[in-house]
């Protein structure tokens, strides 16, 4: 096993450092010395202030530097501003007595997304009616991914260690449903088209391309209670990207289905750093690259990010 922050010595004269990524739970970026040159790997960077994760901190150096640029073209919602718009969008479902969709991948996002669900029921308990609404993960590959996050919460972040040494498990609460088998996950699609008892539901897959989440979005997505909350990235000619740009319909397993449902994007709960996070991570280094490439990132997000980059005047090309 290896350990962040140390160097280990591998056969031929190189030396490799595991650093924080903070993309997902245990994830690294590489740092590689090798005849005096230092070359840094970004792998996939995550986004400052993520729920359970430490942020990604920059080297101290790196010769040549391989970066991402997933987001090398937006900027991120702030966490105060997103827990907003998802508490906003928890009391809309209640109001409507509709559901709340939440495409997301079963490792990373589930779990920060039930972290933040978690403060604000917590928050709201007593106080507001919140705590009437069932939150659902439909998922049980995130199921087990979340008592993987459990077992391991000396990885967690400060804020969330806190919450577990007063007492709080801000993965599990009392309004929190999983559903395992195939038979229950099509009961509760069919109980929330009839019965309209409101919920939010976490289901794969992310960009909405298979798991889960199709039956929801089949059964619930031409009713207009219905709210389509996406918080991660939507690849070009995927289902999610297509609802996410608001279309007037949507193919889902070969079927058209009308797009009726409300459907807003939280930028903020990306596993990947934003353009600033990615500028700041080059920036930060005592001694920066005399390289960069940029990898993992559509041209137009690469050519926006190499831009900036040079404003700091340090020089990149597009892999």
């Amino acid at each position: 096993r290896l350990e962040y922050g140390v160097w280990e010595e591998l056969p031929g004269g190189m030396a490799i450092k595991l650093k924080r990524a903070g993309h997902i739970l245990g994830s690294a970026y590489v740092e590689v010395e090798a005849e005096g040159e230092r070359v840094v790997f970004s792998g996939d960077l995550g986004a400052p202030h993520a729920p359970l994760l430490y942020a990604p901190q920059a080297p101290y150096r790196a010769d040549r530097l391989v970066l991402e640029s997933t987001y090398g073209d937006r900027l991120h919602e702030g966490r105060r501003e997103r827990k907003r718009r998802l508490e906003e969008t928890l009391a809309r479902t209640l109001e409507n007595g509709g559901t709340t969709i939440i495409p997301a991948f079963s490792l990373g996002r589930t779990q920060e997304l039930l972290y933040e669900l978690n403060g604000i029921l917590e928050r709201k308990r007593g106080k507001s009616a919140l705590e009437e609404v069932d939150v659902i993960v439909d998922s049980p590959l995130a199921s087990r991914f979340t008592q993987v996050y459990q077992d391991c919460d000396r990885y967690w972040d400060g804020e969330a260690r806190r919450r577990l040494r007063h007492g709080d498990q801000p993965l599990v609460f009392e309004n929190l449903m999983t559903v395992d088998s195939h038979k229950e996950h099509l009961w509760v699609v069919d109980y929330l088209q009839r019965r309209g008892r409101p919920a939010v539901v976490i289901a794969g897959s992310g960009m909405c391309t298979g798991g889960r989440v199709v039956n929801y979005l089949k059964g619930l997505l031409g009713d207009e209670r219905t709210d389509v909350v996406f918080v991660g990235y939507q690849g070009k000619g995927t289902p999610g990207r297509a609802i996410q740009e608001k279309r007037q319909w949507v193919m889902l397993e070969g079927q058209r289905y009308p797009i009726r449902a409300q459907v807003q994007t939280l930028s903020g709960y990306s596993a990947h750093a934003d353009q600033k996070n990615l500028v700041d991570f080059v920036r930060r280094m005592r001694k920066r690259p005399r390289e960069v490439v940029l990898v993992h990132g559509e041209r137009e997000a690469r050519e926006a990010l190499r831009k900036e980059l040079l404003k700091l005047g340090v020089e990149a090309r597009l892999a």
